[in-house]
C-alpha cells in the first residue's frame, strides 16, 4: 500500500490530492503515524492546531508552535498543508466572551487572519477562511447562523474575512467549509440552497473565494442516501469557477451489527458510492478523510456519537493499529475510476506546483 499502490499515488493519477486531518502531538511523538502520513499524503490539515483556541492563549498573545511544527513537516515532506479555519464559531477561546465587543470585534478579527494567514503566506495550499456560518433552523431569511462575529460585527464579516485573507495570502486558495449538505433530505437541501445564495452573492461583489469544502460525516446505513441534490451542488460550484475539496470524511458505523467484518464492509460500501458520485465532477480536487486511524477519531468522544453497544466506532481508512481496511481500497478503487474519465482538461490550481520555499 505504499509507493505506486498509496492513496496519494492512486490520487495523483486521478489529478486529485489526498490527505489527512493529523493530531500534531501524535505526528511529534509517534514514528508509525507519522510515517503513514508521509506514505499516503500529498496533503494535509490540522485537526486543531490551526483553530483560534489553539492559536490564541490571551487577547493579544499568540501561540505557533504547533501550527509552525506542522507547516515545517509538510514543507520537508513536500506535502501540501491546509490551514482550518480563520473564522468559525466554535473553539474560540474561553476569553472571548468575556473580552469581545462590538466596538473591538471586527478589528480583532481583521488581525487575526493577518497574522495567521500572513505568517504562512506563500505555504499555504488552502485556508478555509470561514466554518459553518449557515444554519438554516436559525431562521434568518439568508440562511445565516446566528454566531458570535455575525452579533458582534454584522452580515459583512464573511466578506471582510475572504478579502483580508487574500491581502495576507495572495497564493492560498480561500476555501468556505461546511457541514450537512451531503444528503438526499429536505433540511440538506434547504442548507445547500442557502450556501449556493450566499456564495452567489459573495461571488456577484467579487470577494476573493476560491473553492467550497464539503465536510463529508457521512452515515453508513443504507436510511441516509447521497444523490442528485448533492451532485447538483458541485456542478453549481463548477459554474461559479468554484473547487470543491472533500474535507472531512469520515463515515458513522453507529447504527451497523457489531461485527467488526461486518461494519467495515459496511463503511467501505459507503466511501465506495459516495465517492463515485462525486469524483466524476472535474472540479472535486481534494479528498481528506478527518483523522488517520480510528483511534484517534472524534465519532468516539461524546455520548451523541456513541454506538448504543458501546464499542467504538470504526469510520476511517486505517483501524488502531494504523492497518488498512477495506475502506482504503475502497477509496484507492474510487480514484481509479475516476481515472480514465475525458473529463479532466487542464490543471487545476490545488495541483499547480508547490511553492519553492
Amino acid at each position: 500500500m505504499s509507493g505506486a499502490h498509496s492513496l496519494k499515488a492512486h490520487a495523483m493519477d486521478a489529478r486529485m490530492l489526498f490527505g489527512f486531518a493529523v493530531n500534531t502531538q501524535k505526528l511529534r511523538d509517534d514514528t508509525a503515524y507519522r510515517a503513514l502520513i508521509e506514505q499516503q499524503c500529498s496533503i494535509i490539515v490540522a485537526e486543531n492546531a490551526m483553530k483560534w483556541r489553539a492559536l490564541r492563549p490571551a487577547i493579544d498573545q499568540f501561540s505557533f508552535a504547533d501550527a509552525d511544527a506542522l507547516v515545517e513537516f509538510a514543507a520537508r515532506r513536500h506535502i501540501r498543508l491546509r490551514g482550518h479555519n480563520l473564522c468559525w464559531h466554535e473553539a474560540l477561546p474561553e476569553w472571548f466572551s468575556k473580552q469581545v465587543t462590538q466596538v473591538n470585534a471586527r478589528q480583532l478579527l481583521r488581525d487575526h487572519i493577518r497574522t495567521v494567514a500572513g505568517r504562512y503566506a506563500g505555504r499555504m495550499h488552502s485556508w478555509d477562511v470561514v466554518n459553518e456560518a449557515i444554519e438554516v433552523k436559525d431562521g434568518r431569511p439568508d440562511g445565516l447562523r446566528n454566531t458570535p462575529w455575525l452579533q458582534l460585527i454584522g452580515t459583512d464579516y464573511i466578506e471582510m474575512a475572504f478579502r483580508v485573507a487574500r491581502d495576507a495570502d495572495p497564493s492560498a486558495l480561500l476555501t468556505y467549509n461546511e457541514y450537512g449538505i451531503e444528503q438526499e433530505t429536505q433540511e440538506a437541501a434547504r442548507k445547500r440552497a442557502a450556501v449556493l445564495l450566499m456564495l452567489r452573492r459573495l461571488k456577484q461583489r467579487n470577494v476573493p473565494l476560491d473553492a467550497v469544502g464539503i465536510q463529508s460525516h457521512l452515515q453508513a446505513q443504507p436510511l441516509y442516501g447521497y444523490g442528485a441534490g448533492l451532485q447538483r451542488f458541485v456542478q453549481d460550484c463548477r459554474e461559479m469557477g468554484l473547487e470543491v475539496f472533500i474535507t472531512e470524511l469520515d463515515v458513522n458505523d453507529r447504527t451497523l451489527p457489531a461485527d467488526v467484518a461486518t461494519r467495515d464492509i459496511g463503511v467501505a460500501n459507503r466511501y465506495r458510492s459516495y465517492l463515485d458520485l462525486l469524483l466524476p465532477e472535474r472540479n472535486v480536487t481534494a479528498v481528506l478523510t478527518w483523522g488517520v486511524s480510528d483511534a484517534g477519531t472524534w465519532l468516539n468522544n461524546g455520548k451523541d456519537r456513541a454506538r448504543e453497544d458501546g464499542l467504538p466506532q470504526r469510520p476511517l481508512l486505517f483501524d488502531g493499529h494504523l492497518k488498512a481496511k477495506p475502506a482504503f481500497a475502497a477509496v484507492r478503487d474510487a480514484f481509479d475510476t475516476r481515472r480514465p474519465t475525458g473529463a479532466l482538461q487542464g490543471t487545476p490550481p490545488s495541483q499547480k506546483p508547490l511553492p519553492k520555499l
